[in-house]
């Protein structure tokens, strides 16, 4: 199963669990089901709760507060996670806020979807990838769409958290397979970390036994693979794989342990240098590992530019697996 069926699977699985949940967004409504079709068929089987609304990102997402707010559950969708920009004030200055302003925890189960990322190409303003922009606003949680986690589970975790919270979704995920039963190829097996259900771990041979780990999340998890096998193959260097799907707040406790063992910590994620996800684990990292760290936390980021549309420009500005690699071997060698 593609990851997008999975995905729009779950959200039928959610509404029809939950008769208080709505989806909005724009053109999500049959007979086109949404720009990635995540949607098809869900306004034919629930009328009146999925629907299509005006082009207003910031007219979408406050709609959707407003439902959560009066006690009902809201995902919405951001046609092109670009434009999530446009309902920022929605998110951090309302739909955060609310869940605690009041005096009290007030319930806020509200769920932007937000297809980001690049390689499709786009161009710059259909192609970036945005989580670092809300990183550490108070009250707000990131996800991150996997493939190695059944959607309709993230989804009833978020909602059940009752707080405003981003899905991050890869664009090039939608088409991928997702990973079952433990297999992702001929070489690697991947299973839940046992000290954090949320964090698939991506081995070799044996979990507990690598040279390396690396971090990053689902829209990266197919070129972090790629990184896993070529570092195997050509610098026979072993590396884990760690996937978390809770970006934010990054629960880094129940990985010290694995972490630890490695010569080399390494996070990647496809948005620009500065102020990142990736930046927020090292800090953690660091702060908590200072003393039994080998080496600095390796950062690996896309290059410092707007994103071209045409494929063999794309492909030098954003993260790949050789870029992953390099970085690791790099680092070996500081």
């Amino acid at each position: 199963m593609r990851v997008a069926e999975n995905l729009n699977q779950s959200l039928h699985s959610l509404l029809e669990a939950e008769p208080r949940a709505y989806v909005l967004g724009e053109d999500i409504a049959d007979p086109y089901g949404g720009a990635f079709k995540v949607t098809k068929g869900l306004s034919d089987s629930f009328p009146g709760r999925v629907l299509t609304t005006p082009i207003s990102e910031s007219g979408i997402v406050g709609a959707g507060a407003g439902l959560a707010l009066a006690g009902d559950v809201a995902i919405v969708e951001i046609m092109f996670g670009d434009f999530v920009a446009l309902a920022f004030d929605q998110i951090v200055n309302f739909a955060s806020k609310s869940v605690s302003m009041y005096g009290r925890r007030v319930p806020m189960p509200l769920v932007a979807r937000c297809p980001m990322g690049g390689r499709r190409g786009y161009g710059a303003t259909h192609s970036q990838s945005l989580q670092k922009h809300f990183i550490g606003a108070p009250g707000l949680s990131l996800y991150e769409l996997s493939p190695f986690r059944d959607s309709y589970e993230l989804l009833s975790e978020i909602v059940e958290r009752e707080e405003p919270a981003m899905l991050f979704e890869d664009k090039v995920l939608y088409t991928s397979q997702m990973f079952t039963d433990g297999v992702v190829d001929d070489l690697l097996s991947f299973d839940r970390h046992p000290q954090a259900p949320d964090v698939a771990r991506v081995f070799v041979d044996d979990p507990d036994r690598y040279d390396v780990v690396l971090i990053a999340a689902g829209g990266m998890a197919h070129r972090a693979c790629e990184a896993v096998r070529d570092l195997l193959v050509e610098e026979e260097i072993t590396a884990l794989l760690l996937v978390p799907t809770r970006l934010y707040p990054f629960a880094a406790e129940p990985l010290l342990g694995t972490l630890g063992a490695a010569d080399v910590i390494c996070v990647a994620e496809e948005g620009t240098a500065g102020g990142t996800w990736g930046a927020e684990v090292a800090q953690q990292l660091h702060q908590r590992m200072w003393g039994t760290l080998r080496r600095p936390v390796r950062l690996v980021h896309s290059a410092d530019s707007v994103i071209p549309s045409a494929a063999h420009l794309e492909e030098r500005v954003l993260v790949s697996g050789d870029t992953i690699r390099q970085a690791v071997v790099e680092a070996l060698r500081d």
